[in-house]
Order: structure tokens, then sequence, then C-alpha cells
């Protein structure tokens, strides 16, 4: 078999795992979506739906972990395809995280299920929700096209996520505290918004591996100050 077949054989599996963690991500970002109309239409029906999709998620994940494995053991990739291979890896594992995210979501539109809806009918939490999905379909399109400036874009803008739920734990706070009868209430809000933030992190995860995947470098344990610098690269 010539060097030329065996590495179109290797671009393909490469293209493959690709495909199959775009897959798992358009899985994730319904899960997510679910959960977030779930907790505002107060639809357990749905949220049981969300929760019973995280067990094809955590199948999925472990199916395309297995498949990393073998094509390191088999092909042994070096530079980039071993970088794109490893990144995949934390990928999917961040997919996995953001599913459990979602559950988390769930669980709590189950509780809340039977409560009257508040006035606002969580407009504090769709907002956040809204813009969480936007950074998660923007991170799995970086991933898509290994798009560095797009990758840094969504690391960015984690810090708009953090002060939108920082704003919503205060506002919640203070409603606990002008009306106690809510707190169980604002409890569950709570751990929500905390779920979405975090899916916020892990999304940040992913294009944090794609710029390590297309360029190298790990930028992990950068300042925001430094990625303004690489982002000002990119314009």
């Amino acid at each position: 078999m010539s060097h030329k077949h065996i590495s179109e054989q290797f671009n393909s599996e490469l293209e493959g795992l690709s495909s199959e963690v775009l897959a798992l991500g358009g899985v994730v970002e319904t899960q997510v979506l679910n959960a977030c109309k779930a907790l505002q239409e107060g639809d357990s029906s749905l949220a049981d739906d969300v929760i019973l999709m995280d067990k094809m998620v955590n199948e999925k994940e472990k199916s395309i972990d297995e498949q990393c494995s073998q094509i390191i053991a088999r092909r042994h990739p070096a530079a980039g395809d071993l970088r794109l291979v490893l990144s995949i890896i934390k990928v999917i594992s961040d997919l996995e995280r953001i599913g459990d995210e979602s559950k988390k979501i769930a669980h709590m539109a189950i509780a809340l299920s039977d409560w009257d809806k508040p006035a606002g009918n969580y407009t504090e939490l769709r907002h956040l929700g809204e813009h969480v999905r936007k950074t998660l379909h923007n991170a799995l399109d970086a991933f898509a096209r290994m798009d560095v400036k797009l990758a840094l874009e969504v690391v960015l803008e984690d810090e708009k996520v953090d002060m939108e739920y920082e704003a919503i734990i205060r506002q919640l706070m203070t409603l606990a505290m002008e009306n106690p009868t809510n707190m169980q209430r604002v409890l569950h809000t709570i751990w929500a918004a905390r779920a979405l933030e975090r899916v916020g992190d892990h999304a940040t995860n992913i294009c944090e591996y794609v710029i390590y995947a297309a360029k190298g470098k790990d930028v992990r344990h950068e300042s925001k100050e430094q990625l303004r610098k690489e982002f000002a690269a990119y314009h």
C-alpha cells in the first residue's frame, strides 16, 4: 500500500472523527435549548427528554474517545494531526459535561414545574440561555472550520457571560431577601443559572482547544489582555 494511500485513509479517518464531534455537538446544543425551554415553559415532559438524551451523549463520547485511542495506537500521528486528535478528546469531554449541565437544568425545570410561573417568566434565564447557546454554537463553528479568530472571540465573550450570570445572582438574592417565601424557587433558579454559566465555560474550553489544534499554542492560562493582543493579530 502506497504512502499516499495510507495518508488519504488517515485524512478520511480524521474527517470522520471531526464530523462525529460536530454531530455530538448538535445533540448537546439541542439539549441546552430544550432544557431552557422546559424551564421557562414548565414542561416536565420536555425536561424528561433532555435527561434521557444524556445517555446517548455519554455513549457517543465514549465511542469517539475509543476511536481517538485507536488512531493514536495505529497511526502514531505527529505534529498537527496529533494536536487535532488530542483536542478532539478534550472537546468531547467538554461536550459531555455540557450535556450534564443541561440535565441539571432539566431537573430544575421538573422541580419548578408545579410552581406558578413568576411574573417575569424567568426572563433573566431566557436571556442568559440564549447568550450561552450562541456561544456554544460559535464554538462548534470555530471547531468545524478551525477558525482561530472566531475561537478567540468566543473566549473573550465569556467575560460577558460571567457578568450576566453575576447580575442574575444579585437580582435573585435581592428577591429572596425581599420575600423569603420565594427562597425555594430562587435556589432552583440560581442552580439553573449556574449550570448555564458552566455551559459557557465549557464552550470557552472548546475554543481554547481549537486554537491549540490550529496553532499549537496553549492559551488556557493566558490573561484576557494577552488574548486581546492575540485577537488583534487576526483582525
